[in-house]
């Protein structure tokens, strides 16, 4: 059943037969600048000016310069507004209701802020995460726990730093086995004190602001980072989580909300972003899909049969989707608007998919370590059993179905969660090199392998760093691969097998958690999410240098980037749950990191 965000089509029809009078009142407002400075007319450099319009939200987002002076973008309509301004040790600024007009001059003042613990407040996740990973002496246990404690959320947040008695300890520990972040037993013995000890006011506070007042502590980000600009559509519900999303070659960005069974289409040239969706059918799968268990769902809030995970275009321009929780693979045509269906012969948790050359799909199958492959135009499938690295592993993945089976006569899941940190090897990104071999990364295992396309044999490489994510080629056939728990970018070379690595400069050092890449072809730039520090990363291979462009709001748990046809990046605001970000709300998000050289002169 389709359903949409914005006037149905009758109502469409009324507005175009009024259409002049419509755009005579819907004007553009542009020219709409202004300054940031504090109470005595000091000009306050770097700090982020948004302003939020329309429901669901589009909010559009600016720096200022070293004179706090700053400049929107054209807009697209007049009408009521929401305006704020933050930086990092002042009092976040927020206006409701502001009415905008063309060649508009806004005067923001921002107030110190004083106290230690609201600015302690306002770091990034990954700063008050550290304070935990310093606690844990032994670097494999710090490891797995970077590795497992942060793949659906941001730890550190808000909402993970609170203080916990024993027992809701427990809950959080055996919720968090349940939905498979496995520790071994001696670290989950552990976290209580460790995360209570690290969270503590008294010692927290004092030490994320021990160099409160001092020049380099929270520094305004460099004239190149002011230059972007970037743009936040609301997408979906507080109980939503938009996974991945991708740009159509139409210029249209779709995501999938993995939650409640969703494809989201979005068009950023329509001033309210025409949002429609989909519900993806499920037909009698329950809740929780084929892994649909004795009891109720861990989460409440999620209505998900098939779960959609990720996405891709088609060379005809279809949208693929892996179906993690149906076991599916899913087409969807934007002219039709249907959906069809391609079963899984064996294997479970469909994953990350990439189309060859020849328009064959390539997938991951997380939970079973299984490689997929499906031809579109012929029907031909083959699931391929990837090598496991122990035999407690091998028989494991083989006992995938009677697990499944049993789990839906008996309740496991007190069982799961108890486990010794039982490590299956997941299988998770994928893509294909230029001379068509299939290479995928065993995140758990440490290891990326390749398949030849053409007669399936496996080779496995153990990559020198930990948790290889998701991974992209680039035009001189580089292997691009985050590292998750190492906080690094790495480089391979498939002719030499040799890797080069690179320490990503969020920090503190070591507190980042990479979740994917991609890279720019065209400029021959990586970007990278700063997953746990509200970031976009970019890396010039050629002069090695990063760029960090923070985002305009905190908790932005990002999983896939791509690009659109002006070079502007794009992804998902993905944390889960959604009610954790900042406004409860998931979002797109899109960065031009190139705002017209001319434009950013005459304003800096």
């Amino acid at each position: 059943m389709r359903r949409h965000q914005q006037p149905a089509r009758w109502l469409a029809g009324a507005v175009a037969a009024f259409g002049l009078g419509m755009a005579i009142g819907a004007q553009a407002v542009e020219d709409v600048s202004g300054r940031v400075h504090d109470g005595g007319g000091a000009p306050i450099a770097g700090a982020m000016v948004t302003i939020q319009r329309g429901e669901p939200a589009h909010g559009v987002t600016v720096f200022t310069g070293d004179d706090g002076r700053f400049r929107m973008p054209p807009l697209e309509t007049e009408g009521p507004a929401i305006i704020r301004a933050r930086r990092i040790g002042w009092r976040d600024l927020r206006r409701t209701d502001v009415s905008l007009a063309s060649g508009q001059w806004l005067d923001l003042v921002l107030e110190r802020e004083t106290d230690p613990g609201a600015v302690a407040a306002q770091l990034p996740a990954n700063h008050w995460y550290q304070l935990v990973l310093e606690r844990i002496e032994d670097p494999v246990q710090r490891e797995e726990l970077k590795r497992q404690c942060t793949y659906c959320h941001q730890q550190g947040n808000l909402a993970t730093r609170r203080l916990r008695d024993p027992e809701e300890w427990q809950k959080v520990l055996a919720l968090m086995g349940r939905m498979g972040g496995l520790v071994s037993r001696d670290l989950r013995e552990r976290i209580p004190e460790v995360f209570n000890a690290a969270y503590a006011p008294e010692h927290a506070v004092a030490a994320l602001t021990a160099d409160l007042g001092k020049p380099g502590f929270a520094p305004p980000p460099p004239a190149e980072v002011r230059a972007a600009i970037i743009e936040e559509w609301d997408l979906g519900g507080r109980a939503s989580m938009q996974h991945d999303m991708l740009v159509h070659p139409d210029g249209r960005i779709y995501s999938v909300d993995m939650s409640q069974d969703r494809l989201y289409r979005l068009d950023p040239s329509s001033p309210d972003g025409g949002r429609e969706d989909w519900e993806i059918p499920g037909g009698d799968l329950p809740i929780g899909g084929v892994f649909a268990r004795m009891g109720p769902p861990d989460v409440p809030t999620s209505n998900a049969r098939v779960g959609p995970h990720s996405l891709q275009v088609a060379p005809d321009g279809a949208i693929w989707m892996t179906l993690a929780l149906g076991n599916q693979l899913a087409r969807f045509d934007p002219g039709t608007e249907q959906f069809s269906f391609h079963e899984l012969g064996q294997g479970y948790y469909p994953h990350t998919l990439r189309f060859d050359a020849r328009g064959r799909i390539w997938y991951t199958i997380a939970a079973s370590n299984h490689l997929g492959m499906f031809d579109p135009m012929t029907g031909d499938a083959r699931e391929l059993r990837l090598p496991s690295s122990t035999l407690g592993q091998a028989v494991a993945m083989r006992m995938m179905p009677f697990f499944l089976w049993l789990g839906r006569h008996v309740d496991l899941r007190a069982a799961a969660a108890e486990a010794d940190g039982f490590n299956a090897p997941i299988p998770y990104g994928v893509d294909i090199a230029p001379d068509g071999a299939v290479w995928f990364s065993q995140l758990n295992e440490h290891r990326i392998g390749r398949v030849d396309p053409d007669t399936f044999s496996i080779e496995m490489i153990d990559t020198p760093f930990t948790a290889p994510r998701r991974m992209r080629f680039d035009g001189k056939g580089r292997l691009w691969i985050p590292g998750f728990s190492s906080g690094l970018i790495a480089s391979f070379d498939p002719e030499t097998r040799e890797f080069q690595t690179y320490e990503l400069p969020i920090e503190p050092l070591g507190s980042e958690t990479p979740y994917a890449l991609h890279v720019d072809r065209r400029r021959g730039e990586v970007w990278i999410c700063g997953t746990n520090s509200d970031t976009l990363i970019r890396f010039e291979p050629d002069g090695e240098r990063f760029t960090v462009y923070p985002l305009p709001t905190r908790v932005t748990y990002t999983r896939e980037i791509d690009f659109d046809a002006e070079g502007r990046v794009w992804t998902s605001n993905s944390n889960a749950p959604a009610w954790q970000i900042e406004g409860g709300m998931p979002r797109l998000l899109r960065l031009d990191p190139r705002r017209g050289d001319a434009e950013v002169a005459a304003t800096r």
